[in-house]
């Protein structure tokens, strides 16, 4: 069925094969690679035309007046400047039953230093758990739970504890620091 002839040329197509592929991928590759490389090169040349351009529109005494008016927001003598206000962007009123109030609450008017300042303030007032070195304060809700029902909850069980009139809470009782004596 097979002849010596056609195994040795099926061997002859074999090593071509092998012998040509590297070299064929090879060149594939490097002509995608010079592809992108001469689309690059295009983009930049439009993009340094653009660059060009753009330089050449800051000759034209009209074109630096225009971007002083939009990016400085200058104005000719004579004329009165007028900021409009992006409705999108400001806040509604909030519709008050008492009468208007301001739109901006007390946070919005502070800087950010003094929001920094506030927060610094409210975390030295913490109380410190000297054995832990770590913070445990009940949360809003829970010391408003707490003020209005008598009972608190015990956090390793889940269980609720009435609290007598006269019993302190030792986490609220303030701890000396032997540093301190």
């Amino acid at each position: 069925m097979f002849s010596v002839r056609a195994i040795v040329f099926g061997l002859v197509i074999v090593m071509a094969f092998v012998l040509v592929y590297p070299t064929l991928n090879s060149y594939i590759r490097e002509q995608a690679a010079l592809a992108d490389l001469r689309a690059q090169v295009e983009a930049a040349k439009a993009r340094n035309d653009d660059l060009a351009a753009d330089v050449k529109r800051w000759d034209d005494p009209a074109y630096v007046v225009a971007q002083a008016r939009e990016r400085l927001s200058f104005v000719l003598p004579g004329e009165t400047p007028y900021r409009v206000v992006d409705p999108e962007t400001a806040p509604d009123a909030p519709v008050a039953a008492d009468g208007p109030k301001s739109v901006l609450d007390d946070s919005s008017t502070k800087p950010w230093y003094a929001t920094v300042l506030d927060s610094v303030e409210i975390a030295g007032n913490l109380p410190v758990d000297a054995d832990a070195g770590t913070t445990t304060t009940p949360s809003d809700a829970e010391k408003s739970t707490e003020k209005s029902s008598g009972t608190s909850t015990d956090k390793t069980s889940g269980r609720s504890t009435a609290k007598s009139p006269t019993s302190t809470d030792p986490s609220r009782q303030p701890t000396s620091d032997p540093a301190d004596e």
